[in-house]
């Protein structure tokens, strides 16, 4: 019962505080940018349920903890439509209700009724919030660790595999994937993630002149720590450092930090809209999408990790604090990514309407916006039961269950 005790809050409260922290961080990019305008805001809540702690400031805004930690939100006056985009008529009841309880005028305080451009920002201002503090978070990493840069190297090739078929050799030096230059081992690996059933050139470095390989990716099933069983797009080679120059490592200073997290960020959306991409093409199983299960036996991979690096406490604290700041900038972006796909639930769909609003002069029909979303919900849960199928099947749930016949 211990064991089950500790093995649920080393899972399960990481995940929590990260999520908590990065939806704050969200809302408070909401929060901000609505402030600026002159928004009304009723209450700003770190969590949900029930209030353990609370105050109110000046402008009426109260400032909450709630006792479940599962995020945030913020409310703006008058925000009563489920979807936060009230229709002509919705708009003139509450200005009237507005007008009526405040006088003349007040209505100039709420969300609903700023021009469409400030709620746009407003509600781009979430996603926003979390790719800056991703960009917060890699600057701060590269500056303090550095960057950590292993040439693609050829080790090992592994017997009957694609990269032996296409005739790789250990001591390769990977130069170009597709004619596109590469210098670290990631690059390669995440191209060829992305690449199964596609065949991939590779120009390598053999004895101090270029060599041109193809090989198709195969996907072969791998245990891992921290993202359970998947299927995962391999051509068969082992990477290493072999010779001096394989390995560097450097800190950079603040400039560089920044591009270089700026450039993480893209790279990361980039490859995310490529995974989903191939998902809806078929050429993809979608094993490598985590839901909350996932993300929590993430969170809890990499604290186990942490842990586990150095026993020294003062080692141990430091390699939580990185190894949690690298895990929230990721999911920072997921969340942000997520948040702007075009469904009306999500941020995205937000837009969507302002932008019809924007073009059309009055905002979406109540019937539309109430279809809108309905299927945004079915989407959204859809995506959600999708997520947590892979988990459950990625952590083995079904085969121990077939084995308890």
């Amino acid at each position: 019962m211990t064991g089950f005790l500790g093995q649920a809050l080393l899972y399960i409260v990481p995940f929590l505080l990260v999520l908590t922290f990065i939806v704050t961080i969200h809302e408070l990019g909401h929060f901000l940018v609505a402030r600026a305008f002159g928004v009304k805001v009723d209450r700003f809540s770190v969590g949900f349920g029930r209030t353990v702690v609370s105050r109110t400031d000046r402008r009426g805004t109260e400032w909450r903890i709630a006792w479940l930690p599962l995020g945030g939100y913020v409310k703006f006056s008058g925000d009563l439509d489920p979807s936060s985009v009230p229709d002509q008529a919705g708009l003139a009841e509450l200005r009237q209700r507005v007008v009526a309880e405040n006088g003349p005028g007040a209505e100039r305080d709420y969300f609903h009724f700023k021009p469409v451009w400030q709620r746009a920002l407003i509600v781009a201002a979430g996603p926003a919030a979390n790719f800056l503090l991703a960009l917060v978070l890699f600057t701060v990493l590269f500056s303090v660790v550095g960057e950590r840069i292993i040439a693609p190297r050829v080790a090992a090739v592994a017997a009957g595999s694609p990269a032996a078929a296409a005739g790789f050799q250990p001591r390769d030096l990977i130069v170009a994937v597709n004619g596109r230059p590469v210098v670290e081992t990631a690059e390669v690996t995440r191209i060829v993630m992305l690449s199964a059933g596609d065949p991939v050139t590779f120009t390598v470095r053999r004895a101090d002149r270029p060599v041109t390989l193809t090989a198709t990716p195969e996907r072969r099933l791998e245990d891992d720590d921290i993202a359970g069983r998947v299927r995962v797009a391999r051509i068969g080679l082992a990477m290493g450092p072999l010779v001096a120059d394989d390995y560097r490592f450097r800190r950079l200073d603040p400039v560089e930090a920044f591009a270089k997290g700026a450039g993480t960020i893209g790279s990361t959306v980039g490859t995310t809209a490529t995974y989903v991409g191939r998902i809806f093409t078929g050429k993809e199983s979608g094993d490598l999408l985590n839901g909350p299960i996932g993300i929590a036996k993430a969170a809890g991979g990499v604290t186990r990790q942490a842990v586990a690096a150095n026993p020294d406490p003062g080692w141990m604290a430091a390699n939580l604090a990185l190894t949690f700041l690298s895990f929230a900038a990721l999911v920072s972006i997921g969340i942000g990514v997520v948040n702007l796909l075009p469904i009306p639930v999500l941020d995205g769909g937000h837009l969507l309407f302002y932008g019809y609003e924007a073009v059309a002069r009055r905002p979406v029909p109540a019937r539309v916006q109430e279809v809108g979303y309905r299927v945004g919900l079915a989407l959204l849960a859809g995506l959600m039961l999708f997520a947590t199928w892979n988990d459950l099947q990625k952590n083995g749930l079904f085969t121990f269950l077939g084995g308890l016949a």
